[in-house]
């Protein structure tokens, strides 16, 4: 005769079974999602961007920050709100991103984007591509249809060929105000070398706003993930195939759930250097400090003694939100299940 445990356990099965069979798609709703975006940082002319074109930056922001929120608000992937928000700034002439990509030295554009799945540590990212309508796509094709991190140049373009995603023209990305902003950089480095061939004088010359400008999201989603993104057309007047942090995994973007996601922009030398976005992670994760003051710590201390200069956007696994920045202004919106929206330019 069946023991009584036994008895109890057949009458349970059924509902034990119905437990464990989990529909495809389905997940537990934690109830708390947040995004947020930034579209670079450094020397902005608060005399200048003021009136009309002020408010167009930040109906630029706001547009790609509720594209983003709403994808997370109808349960959506942080991936997809991540990807939304960075496709309208890269298709914007306003970021240094897709459409408003400073010029090389040699009067083209070659971008680099990259993207972090906080779940799985997955990433997909891509370097010095010219004819790529939107580099974040490309990354998000590379992390789901290559064995690769990180691809480059022509071969970049050739796998986003076989990938069927959108080519342009190089010329697509030209605008009048970036190239002007060449015309300044290459008579600046041509005087500061003077014939000498000090390529990195020459560089260090040039003003702030020269050396940094970039796109970027991150994002919780319903499910608890966490996910980042960055895409930029990278430094005015760069030479010989320069890359920066956006697609550097853990200088320009980080996710982990078990930490923050971080998007960052600013000089991208030192981001790399330092290793800016997975240290702040790093400090969440193994010290137990706040996404604040982690954020704060590597922004305004490590990376400012050192010499750098830039921002990041971050989000934790609680919804908790961090933007800070050691320049003039930094580009910036999030927006939060908890009520809380905002869009900033200046302190």
């Amino acid at each position: 005769m069946p023991s009584l445990f036994h008895r109890l356990l057949h009458r349970a099965a059924p509902a034990i079974l119905a437990a464990t069979l989990v529909p495809a798609g389905a997940y537990a709703d934690t109830g708390q999602f947040a995004i947020a975006i930034h579209g670079g940082a450094g020397t902005i002319d608060e005399e200048k961007l003021q009136g009309e074109l002020k408010l167009q930056y930040e109906a630029k922001l706001l547009e790609a920050l509720d594209s983003g929120y709403a994808l997370l608000e109808k349960g959506s992937s942080s991936q997809e709100a991540v990807i939304a928000a960075i496709k309208i700034l890269e298709d914007s002439p306003l970021f240094n991103a897709g459409k408003g990509a400073v010029y090389t030295f040699d009067g083209t554009h070659e971008l680099d984007a990259s993207l972090m799945d906080g779940a799985t540590l997955q990433v997909g990212a891509v370097a010095g591509v010219k004819t790529v309508k939107s580099p974040i796509a490309l990354a998000k094709a590379v992390m789901d249809h290559s064995p690769h991190v990180l691809l480059f140049g022509e071969g970049a373009e050739a796998f986003a060929a076989e990938q069927g995603l959108a080519r342009v023209s190089n010329d697509y990305f030209d605008t009048e105000e970036r190239y002007q902003s060449l015309l300044k950089a290459r008579e600046k480095l041509l005087q500061q070398e003077d014939g000498t061939a000090d390529f990195r004088a020459g560089h260090d010359a040039l003003p702030e706003s020269y050396r940094m400008g970039t796109v970027g999201a991150v994002a919780l989603d319903k499910r608890g993930n966490l996910a980042a993104g960055t895409s930029t057309g990278g430094m005015t007047a760069k030479r010989y195939g320069r890359v920066g942090d956006s697609p550097i995994i853990g200088a320009g973007t980080y996710a982990d759930n078990a930490s923050c996601a971080v998007s960052a922009t600013g000089h991208g030398e030192y981001f790399i250097r330092y290793n800016v976005a997975a240290d702040i992670c790093a400090r969440v994760k193994y010290q137990g400090v706040s996404l604040a003051k982690a954020s704060d710590t590597v922004v305004n201390q490590v990376l400012k003694d050192a010499g750098g200069s830039g921002g990041i956007i971050a989000v934790d696994a609680a919804g908790n939100i961090a933007m800070p920045f050691n320049t003039v202004g930094m580009y910036r919106a999030s927006r939060s299940s908890n009520g809380d929206r905002s869009v900033g330019i200046f302190r």
